[in-house]
Order: structure tokens, then sequence, then C-alpha cells
């Protein structure tokens, strides 16, 4: 035993066995209720031998070191060693950070394994959609760089090597519809129509994205008149080119009402492969000439694309909406979840990390938003780490029963949240 140090506690060991991560047994059973082990391990590709490890061996330690805040594969470790979450999960056996990296590669060679978790990921999504009443939902997406030192990874048209993943979430609960593990070099704007109507596929019966916010990548006559086609709501921002600064200039000096800092006016467009003109909201802001008199109209001027009928500034305020609604949910990933790292050497086995990284995201929107308090609902997974994730409890034994043990205010708190999630019906 250790002396006593500056305040008036002592250290000594204990047998009991005891988790200081209780609320992540709620968190794991609540995967259980969803019936996503037997999803993985029906989906994936299975163990080359016997005694080798299920799918969801992989995974589920994955998905819980993430939502611990685990940020390298070696942070397994530390669920691997909370021998009481694991007996609480009934998780006998935990692979090593070995054994999980190699598997990634094995899943990221055969194609079929990413293919597999993105099926997993579609069938949670749509379990999830069908509790809601809503009907028509807005895809934000986004491209985001993921900065990465390695040996497959390219430079980024930031110049940086890493890569360039392209995200797609609905906005109205923060799940993530969509998403593809892109290389760096790859242009943002590649592949956007084929990326929208992936994600339309996502969805379950009944249910369709009634509306597209993006930024200038999106841009394209393709994605304006399949959003034509298809009676979709649309605001994108707009590129500065040639067509676009002679429709600015043609606008009348009567037309410009002040906005914010600024200016804002308004004015028809069309691109030259486009069906359908559109309306061109425009913002002109002040900004410094050089020491030659120009200016630069990137600074200046900021446009956006779109069909929406109500006045200018009420449909930019819509637009500017994905700041929250995808940009800052990209950084959650990214940082909450450590999504801003990749493991291994190779992008087809990062592009399976990623994908479980977009899962685990996912499994926290739904845990949060179907089995947390109400008080709960804009908490980021930080907070719930700290507030419950983080709760210790002691793993007892009782007349053939396995307990946990908790202090009384959390115990009433583990008792409302399990009740919560019970009561679900998942069909």
């Amino acid at each position: 035993m250790m002396p006593q140090g500056f305040l008036p506690f002592k250290l000594d060991t204990t047998s009991d066995e005891i988790t200081p991560h209780a609320g992540l047994a709620l968190f794991g059973e609540f995967l259980r209720s969803l019936g996503l082990f037997h999803d993985v391990n029906r989906l994936l590709p299975g163990p080359r031998s016997p005694k080798g490890y299920q799918p969801a061996e992989f995974v589920s330690p994955l998905i819980l070191m993430l939502h611990g805040g685990g940020r390298t594969l070696e942070d397994l470790r530390e669920i691997r060693n909370d021998t009481g979450l694991c007996r609480l999960l009934d998780m006998p056996r935990i692979p090593s950070s070995d054994a999980s990296g190699d598997w990634l590669r094995r899943m990221g060679a055969q194609n079929r394994g990413l293919n597999a978790l993105g099926r997993v990921c579609q069938i949670l999504l749509r379990r999830s959609l069908n509790q809601e009443a809503t009907e028509d939902y807005t895809l934000d997406f986004d491209a985001s760089q993921v900065i990465a030192e390695k040996e497959s990874a390219k430079v980024t048209y930031k110049g940086e090597v890493g890569y360039m993943p392209l995200i797609g979430h609905l906005a109205e609960n923060g799940l993530i519809v969509g998403e593809e593990f892109r290389e760096g070099n790859e242009s943002p704007g590649a592949g956007n129509l084929q990326f929208i109507k992936y994600c339309e596929r996502q969805l379950p019966r009944r249910k369709r994205i009634g509306a597209i916010r993006a930024d200038a990548a999106a841009y394209q006559s393709a994605i304006i008149n399949y959003c034509a086609t298809t009676q979709k709501l649309f605001a994108i921002g707009a590129h500065l080119d040639t067509a676009v600064r002679n429709a600015i200039h043609g606008i009348p000096p009567a037309n410009w009402v002040p906005y914010q800092d600024g200016h804002i006016a308004e004015t028809v467009h069309s691109m030259e492969d486009t069906r359908e003109s559109f309306r061109l909201i425009v913002v002109r802001r002040p900004v410094q000439p050089t020491l030659s008199g120009e200016v630069n109209e990137t600074e200046r001027f900021k446009a956006i694309a779109t069909n929406r009928f109500e006045p200018a500034a009420e449909a930019l305020a819509w637009y500017n909406q994905r700041g929250e609604a995808s940009e800052n949910r990209i950084k959650e990933l990214k940082l909450d979840f450590g999504m801003d790292r990749m493991p291994c050497g190779t992008t087809a086995a990062n592009a399976v990390y990623f994908r479980i990284g977009v899962l685990a995201y996912n499994l926290y929107k739904m845990f949060r938003d179907w089995a947390l308090p109400a008080a709960w609902q804009k908490h980021r997974v930080v907070t719930v780490r700290w507030k419950l994730y983080q709760v210790a409890g002691k793993i007892v034994r009782h007349a053939g029963a396995l307990l946990m043990k908790l202090q009384e205010w959390s115990y009433n708190l583990f008792t409302e949240i399990r009740l919560a999630y019970h009561e679900l019906d998942w069909t």
C-alpha cells in the first residue's frame, strides 16, 4: 500500500470486478436490441477457420472503442482490459489491435467486406427512419479532407496528403445517409449526381429526399436538371465563372437592398445545359481594393443557385443552415469519433475503418434520439462520455444473476435509459 499523498486518501487494490465504462454497457445492450451483431455476422465474410473471430467480434469492439473516445487501434486494449464491461456484454474474446488491423486490410482487399458494411449501415438507417413521421428529408453533402501520411494517400487540392471522403447528412436528424471514401486527389465535384442517387437508395419506402443543399462543387447542370425532373428543391453554391459574373454585373443598381454588412439581390440565370432557368441570389459585401485598384470578386460576391420561392434573404438563410447541418456534423464525425486519422497504410482498409466510424456515428445519433432523456437531445458524444459512458459500476453475481451495482443517482438514470430502448420496436 502506498503512503498517503497530498490529500487524505491512500491507494490499495481490490479483487472486485469494476468497470469504468458502465454506461457503455447500456450502449452495447442497445446495439443488441437493434440486431446489429446478427446483421454483421450474416452479411460480412466469415472467418477462414472454425476458431477464427466472427465479423461482429471485430466490429463491436471498434464501435465501443470509438464511442468511448479511442482514436487508434491501440486503444482497443482499453476495451479488452475492461473485463467487467466484457462480462456484462458477453464478449469473452476481443481481438488484438494487430488482428483488427489485419481484418481491416482483409475486408478492404475483399470489396465484398466494404459493400456488406454498407448494407449494414443501410439496414440500421432504415430502422431508425421508420421510427419517424417525417417523409421528406433534406440532403446536405460535402467532401472533407482527412490528412493521412500514408503510403497510399494522394495530395489533395489543399496541398496536403490524405483522403477526400464525400459525406451526406439528413438535415432533419443528423444521420449520415451515405459516404464514399475517396482518394485525396479526386475532385470534390466528381460523381456528385451518382452520390445523390446512392443516398436516395438508402432510404426506406415512403421516404424521399425532397431538397438538396451543397457547396459550389455541386454546381453542375446535371444535378440541377435532376432536381427539376424529380421535383426537388435545391440551393447550391454557384461558381463565379464568366457567365455568373456577367449576370451579377447585369443586376440593376436599384435591385440591391441592404443585407447584414452588405447588399443582396437576385436575377434569373441558366447554365448552358440546364433545361430550366433558376434564381441566382447574390450577396455583395464591401472589400478593400488592391493597390492597383482591382477588386477580388470572389471575396466581394457570394452566389447561390436555387429554385426555392421564398424571399431571397430567407432562401439564403436556408442554404446557410448547411453550416450546422453538414459542416459541423462532419467535424463531429472526424473529431468526436476519431475519423480525422486513419490506421492503415492502404486506402481500401481505411475505407472499411471509415465506414465503421460512420456506423458508430449513426448509432450514437440513434442511441441519443431514441434512448437518452429528452434533456440530452442536444448533447454531443463527448458530453455523453463524461455523463454516462464513464460512470463506474461494480459487477457481482448474486443468486446466479449478474448484477451491475451503481450509485443511486446513476441507477435511476440507467433504469430510465434501459426502459426506453426496451420499449422500441425495430421491426
